[in-house]
């Protein structure tokens, strides 16, 4: 396990950034789930994600699901992933950039149409630790901003920081913009689209990872992803999982602390 820490002085023109709120950078991190016991993190970052209403996992005492992508750029298979969700009645969370808002209008409105959450992934995917405090309302108001215009739709409160790079000071400025940072207890590297490996690579890796309240990270660039869907998502139901939006989740007023091994 490598956990990647470093102190930030960020330079904007001539004026250096100083920051109240510490701005360690730390790549998200969480420990794979074995024999479906719940996944966990570093103890640390369970303290860093409590004030800001901030999570990577639900109730590990349900066997609930929530299914969340990642959408930086369209690779063709985004179409065929909501065909899937709608026929199975699962809802999820579309994390979209700035691009994808400019460059597929038209799905992030069936999204919106079909009762997806679609949530804030940034303006331009930068490094949140790296900018300054008013470049990160920036990036978060401008993917607001094209969102609604988009759908009129004015609601957007979820966030996923790009990379999962974060800090306390990233955490605390998206909080008072109004957002609760989501992060994930179950992905694999699915995100190459040059290195995929077979639709039943991706229902192996998700299926031997899932645990009770896991938030799922998929990426919709994925062939393997698109292809194995509607597979994953029937066997997990035939095992007993319920599928659950990110409001289910924040709305459930106690969620069981995680167990740190």
């Amino acid at each position: 396990m490598r956990i990647l820490v470093m102190t930030i002085v960020i330079f904007i023109g001539t004026v250096t950034g100083t920051y109240a709120i510490d701005n360690t950078s730390h790549d998200w991190y969480f420990k794979r789930s074995k024999n479906h016991a719940p996944a966990t993190t570093e103890p640390e970052f369970q303290e860093l994600l409590k004030p800001y209403d901030s999570y990577f996992i639900g109730r590990t005492d349900q066997k609930e699901l929530y299914m969340t992508f990642d959408n930086g750029y369209e690779n063709g298979f985004t179409d065929d992933i909501l065909d899937v969700l709608k026929k199975e009645d699962v809802p999820a969370t579309f994390f979209v950039t700035g691009h994808y808002l400019k460059d597929q209008p038209d799905l992030v409105k069936r999204m919106v149409k079909e009762g997806h959450i679609v949530g804030n992934h940034s303006w331009s995917h930068p490094d949140m630790t790296a900018i300054s405090d008013e470049k990160i309302r920036i990036e978060l108001k401008k993917v607001k901003e094209e969102y609604t215009r988009l759908t009129g739709d004015e609601t957007m409160q979820y966030v996923r920081p790009p990379r999962g790079v974060f800090s306390e000071r990233s955490l605390a400025i998206s909080y008072e913009e109004g957002y609760r940072n989501i992060f994930w207890s179950l992905a694999y590297k699915d995100w190459e689209t040059d290195k995929q490996k077979g639709s039943q690579y991706a229902y192996d890796s998700i299926m031997k990872q899932v645990h009770p309240g896991a938030i799922l990270l998929l990426h919709t660039v994925s062939k393997d992803n698109a292809e194995a869907l509607q597979k994953v998502i029937k066997d997990l139901k035939k095992d007993g999982y319920t599928f659950k939006s990110l409001d289910d989740l924040v709305l459930t007023e106690t969620i069981p602390e995680p167990l740190i091994p």
